[in-house]
């Protein structure tokens, strides 16, 4: 089945089986650094991740594979099916971040390996970590878990430049409804369906159940794009009332009940442009967001903001028993190799994995020790430019971390 790469021979597959994850004790994962920053963070991130698994009596068997420019030298391609193949059979995997070429050149590779796969809801949790310069007053009261969809919407790459054979004939088409589009307009064909909506919002509805999560709020711009948006909206409640009864209650029941319902998750809705200020102003407020494709990504980057930027942010992308987990930040090519940028948010996201193969404790014991290392002032030049404190590289800082989590 590989071409290029081979599997180790120690360790052990992690299976699903009736809608779970069966996680042994030695799983093989593969991982692959990406390009840019990639080559820092990654090797710093792994590790960690080592360190903390020891803690726990586990062990992680990595499987190095590639994308990005290294897979291009290597393959001819910049996503060989050896590592789509990999991460089919393992389940779950662990990158750095890839190069999206702005206008021209080839189309994200990150989007491709959430749609080849099917990884529906990128997830992404905000929570502060003591330390961390904030432009607001509070960020300790930032907690948001943000269920992004990932397949449809804009990023669904259906669209046709402007003077595209494609282009006539879908303006020509439109001609027959009455609507006319300028002949200089590329075209671009957004997507919300009903079938990719539900399974979202009923993961995200899940996730607030199994930990004990307020509420779920379900962003949109349903105002203007009724059919789409608003659709996403209303199957949104649809799922939450028909689906998840027992656990639910609307922002509107809860009005006319007068008084919070103990136990209960309460559902609810924001326009898009609005929950922007609303999660600066009104932060507590919020919990479980869940968004179409496009408002996700602007809000994720916003709400990382709240708590010190997208380098200390960690995310997934997750679908039926299937995992890849990277960071939210770019490649920075320009900073690569120099021992110099932050691995905190590759480093987080590797507890965002612990947690999905059920590594809880070790997960915490990450976020420990990140917070314990930033708090104490051994920060990368990120930080150190805002804060001060003792300045060390990516390896270093790594080090620093894996020096308290075997405090702790």
């Amino acid at each position: 089945m590989y071409k290029k790469v081979r599997p180790p021979e120690e360790g052990e597959k992690i299976r699903y089986e009736n809608e779970k994850l069966v996680v042994p004790k030695n799983p093989i994962i593969p991982y692959f650094e990406g390009d840019g920053i990639g080559k820092d963070v990654v090797p710093a991130a792994i590790e960690v991740l080592n360190a903390a698994a020891e803690k726990i009596g586990k062990e992680i068997v990595w499987f190095k594979v590639y994308a990005g420019e290294d897979a291009y030298k290597i393959y001819g391609t910049y996503l060989p099916e050896d590592t789509l193949n990999a991460i089919r059979d393992f389940r779950v995997a662990f990158k750095g971040p890839l190069t999206t070429p702005v206008s021209g050149g080839y189309r994200s590779l990150n989007v491709t390996i959430r749609q080849v796969l099917d990884l529906y809801a990128n997830v992404r949790p905000v929570y502060y970590i003591k330390g961390v310069p904030s432009p607001i007053k509070h960020p300790e009261k930032v907690n948001f878990v943000i269920f992004r969809e990932n397949t449809e919407d804009v990023y669904a790459g259906i669209e046709f430049p402007w003077n595209s054979d494609e282009a006539r004939k879908v303006r020509e088409f439109f001609k027959k409804f009455g609507i006319n589009i300028r002949e200089d307009a590329g075209l671009g064909v957004k997507v919300i369906s009903e079938f990719a909506t539900k399974r979202l919002v009923r993961s995200a509805l899940k996730y607030a159940v199994e930990n004990k999560r307020k509420s779920v709020t379900l962003v949109h711009k349903g105002n203007i794009m009724k059919f789409t948006e608003g659709a996403f909206r209303d199957w949104g409640y649809e799922v939450a009332l028909k689906e998840f009864r027992d656990h639910c209650v609307t922002e509107d029941e809860l009005l006319s009940y007068g008084k919070q319902i103990e136990g209960k998750i309460v559902v609810k809705d924001r326009i898009a442009d609005n929950m922007f200020q609303q999660i600066i102003t009104r932060t507590e407020e919020y919990d479980v967001i869940v968004t179409p494709n496009l408002n996700g990504d602007y809000l994720s980057d916003a709400a990382a903001a709240l708590v010190g930027g997208l380098g200390i942010a960690p995310g997934s992308n997750i679908g039926d028993g299937i995992g890849v987990f990277e960071p939210i930040h770019g490649s920075a090519p320009k900073y690569a190799g120099q021992n110099k940028v932050n691995p905190t948010a590759q480093i987080l996201t590797g507890a965002l994995m612990f947690e999905f193969l059920g590594w809880k404790d070790a997960a915490e014991t990450v976020k420990r020790a990140v917070e314990m290392t930033i708090s104490s002032g051994i920060v990368t030049y990120d930080l150190h430019r805002l804060t001060g404190g003792k300045l060390v590289g990516t390896r270093e800082f790594a080090k620093a971390v894996v020096e308290n989590l075997q405090s702790l």
